[in-house]
Protein backbone atom coordinates (compact mmCIF):
# COMPACT_ATOMS: atom_id res chain seq x y z
CA UNK A 1 0.00 0.00 0.00
CA UNK A 2 1.51 3.62 -0.68
CA UNK A 3 -0.03 6.83 0.21
CA UNK A 4 -1.72 9.02 -2.53
CA UNK A 5 0.05 11.86 -1.58
CA UNK A 6 2.22 13.40 1.96
CA UNK A 7 -0.03 14.10 4.34
CA UNK A 8 -1.78 17.61 3.90
CA UNK A 9 -0.67 18.51 7.66
CA UNK A 10 2.85 18.03 6.74
CA UNK A 11 2.76 20.05 3.09
CA UNK A 12 0.78 23.22 3.85
CA UNK A 13 2.77 25.19 6.05
CA UNK A 14 1.44 26.08 9.75
CA UNK A 15 -1.03 23.04 10.09
CA UNK A 16 0.53 20.53 11.84
CA UNK A 17 1.42 22.84 14.50
CA UNK A 18 -1.80 24.95 14.55
CA UNK A 19 -3.47 21.07 14.94
CA UNK A 20 -1.01 20.69 18.00
CA UNK A 21 -1.58 23.22 19.41
CA UNK A 22 -5.02 22.78 19.53
CA UNK A 23 -4.60 19.02 21.34
CA UNK A 24 -1.94 20.47 23.69
CA UNK A 25 -5.02 22.78 24.50
CA UNK A 26 -7.26 19.82 25.16
CA UNK A 27 -4.08 18.16 26.88
CA UNK A 28 -4.23 20.63 29.58
CA UNK A 29 -7.68 21.29 30.48
CA UNK A 30 -7.73 18.23 33.14
CA UNK A 31 -9.32 15.04 31.11
CA UNK A 32 -6.96 12.52 32.43
CA UNK A 33 -4.63 11.60 29.36
CA UNK A 34 -5.77 7.81 29.32
CA UNK A 35 -9.66 9.15 28.34
CA UNK A 36 -7.98 11.07 25.78
CA UNK A 37 -6.09 8.42 24.33
CA UNK A 38 -9.13 6.04 24.50
CA UNK A 39 -11.16 8.78 22.61
CA UNK A 40 -8.85 9.35 19.91
CA UNK A 41 -7.89 5.49 19.42
CA UNK A 42 -12.40 4.72 19.35
CA UNK A 43 -12.55 7.53 16.61
CA UNK A 44 -9.88 6.33 14.60
CA UNK A 45 -11.28 2.78 14.75
CA UNK A 46 -14.88 4.26 13.76
CA UNK A 47 -13.80 6.13 11.22
CA UNK A 48 -10.91 3.32 9.38
CA UNK A 49 -7.96 5.60 10.51
CA UNK A 50 -4.99 3.10 10.91
CA UNK A 51 -2.39 5.33 11.30
CA UNK A 52 -4.65 7.28 14.51
CA UNK A 53 -5.24 3.76 15.65
CA UNK A 54 -1.51 3.07 15.94
CA UNK A 55 -0.87 5.96 17.30
CA UNK A 56 -2.46 6.53 19.77
CA UNK A 57 -2.68 2.56 21.43
CA UNK A 58 0.84 3.31 21.17
CA UNK A 59 0.84 6.42 23.54
CA UNK A 60 -1.77 4.66 25.41
CA UNK A 61 0.41 1.58 26.22
CA UNK A 62 3.05 3.88 26.80
CA UNK A 63 0.53 5.29 29.85
CA UNK A 64 1.11 1.87 31.27
CA UNK A 65 -2.08 0.88 29.84
CA UNK A 66 -3.42 -2.72 29.69
CA UNK A 67 -3.40 -4.37 26.62
CA UNK A 68 -6.87 -5.59 27.13
CA UNK A 69 -8.08 -2.44 27.73
CA UNK A 70 -6.56 -1.27 24.03
CA UNK A 71 -7.99 -4.75 22.59
CA UNK A 72 -11.53 -4.33 24.21
CA UNK A 73 -11.87 -0.69 22.94
CA UNK A 74 -14.78 -1.81 19.89
CA UNK A 75 -16.39 -3.41 22.79
CA UNK A 76 -15.91 -0.81 25.67
CA UNK A 77 -19.59 -1.29 26.50
CA UNK A 78 -19.94 -5.41 27.06
CA UNK A 79 -15.78 -4.66 28.40
CA UNK A 80 -15.26 -4.90 32.39
CA UNK A 81 -12.05 -2.64 31.69
CA UNK A 82 -13.16 1.09 31.59
CA UNK A 83 -14.34 4.08 34.37
CA UNK A 84 -17.65 5.39 34.41
CA UNK A 85 -16.33 8.41 33.22
CA UNK A 86 -14.34 7.10 30.15
CA UNK A 87 -17.68 5.37 29.30
CA UNK A 88 -19.16 8.92 29.02
CA UNK A 89 -16.63 10.03 27.43
CA UNK A 90 -16.87 6.99 24.99
CA UNK A 91 -20.09 7.86 23.82
CA UNK A 92 -19.94 11.08 23.48
CA UNK A 93 -16.93 10.46 21.26
CA UNK A 94 -19.53 7.65 19.42
CA UNK A 95 -22.40 10.35 18.78
CA UNK A 96 -20.03 13.14 17.73
CA UNK A 97 -18.38 10.83 15.15
CA UNK A 98 -21.59 9.24 13.62
CA UNK A 99 -23.44 12.56 13.62
CA UNK A 100 -25.50 11.02 10.42
CA UNK A 101 -26.77 8.01 12.11
CA UNK A 102 -29.42 9.85 14.21
CA UNK A 103 -31.18 12.87 13.47
CA UNK A 104 -30.25 14.29 16.92
CA UNK A 105 -26.46 14.27 16.62
CA UNK A 106 -25.51 13.98 20.19
CA UNK A 107 -28.50 13.05 22.07
CA UNK A 108 -29.26 14.88 25.71
CA UNK A 109 -28.90 11.66 27.63
CA UNK A 110 -25.51 11.27 26.45
CA UNK A 111 -24.35 14.78 26.86
CA UNK A 112 -25.84 14.79 30.44
CA UNK A 113 -24.16 11.29 31.65
CA UNK A 114 -20.83 13.01 30.09
CA UNK A 115 -21.64 16.59 32.07
CA UNK A 116 -21.90 14.52 35.18
CA UNK A 117 -18.13 13.29 34.96
CA UNK A 118 -16.74 16.72 33.25
CA UNK A 119 -16.99 20.13 34.66
CA UNK A 120 -17.22 22.86 31.17
CA UNK A 121 -13.56 23.20 30.24
CA UNK A 122 -13.45 19.41 30.37
CA UNK A 123 -16.63 18.78 28.29
CA UNK A 124 -14.65 21.89 25.79
CA UNK A 125 -11.55 19.93 25.79
CA UNK A 126 -12.95 16.52 25.08
CA UNK A 127 -15.09 18.17 22.11
CA UNK A 128 -12.35 19.63 20.63
CA UNK A 129 -10.18 16.65 20.99
CA UNK A 130 -13.02 14.53 18.83
CA UNK A 131 -13.39 17.22 16.46
CA UNK A 132 -9.21 16.60 16.31
CA UNK A 133 -9.34 12.89 15.81
CA UNK A 134 -12.20 13.24 13.38
CA UNK A 135 -9.76 15.68 11.42
CA UNK A 136 -6.62 13.71 11.47
CA UNK A 137 -8.73 10.38 10.58
CA UNK A 138 -10.72 12.72 7.02
CA UNK A 139 -6.98 13.45 5.99
CA UNK A 140 -5.49 10.33 6.97
CA UNK A 141 -7.82 8.00 5.14
CA UNK A 142 -8.59 10.41 2.44
CA UNK A 143 -4.81 10.54 1.32
CA UNK A 144 -4.38 6.75 2.24
CA UNK A 145 -1.70 7.27 4.93
CA UNK A 146 0.20 3.92 6.16
CA UNK A 147 1.48 3.93 9.64
CA UNK A 148 4.47 1.97 11.18
CA UNK A 149 6.90 2.30 13.52
CA UNK A 150 7.65 6.31 12.27
CA UNK A 151 4.49 7.17 14.33
CA UNK A 152 6.76 6.17 17.33
CA UNK A 153 8.17 9.57 16.52
CA UNK A 154 4.63 11.66 17.33
CA UNK A 155 3.74 9.81 20.47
Amino acid sequence: MEPRMKSPVLTLPGTLEAILSLNKATEEAGVPRATLELVHMRVGQINGCAVCVDMHARAFKRLGESDARSWSLTVWREAPYYTEAERAALALAESATRMCDRTNAVPDDVWKEASRHFNETQLAALVMAIGVANLFNRLNATTRQISGEWVEKYV
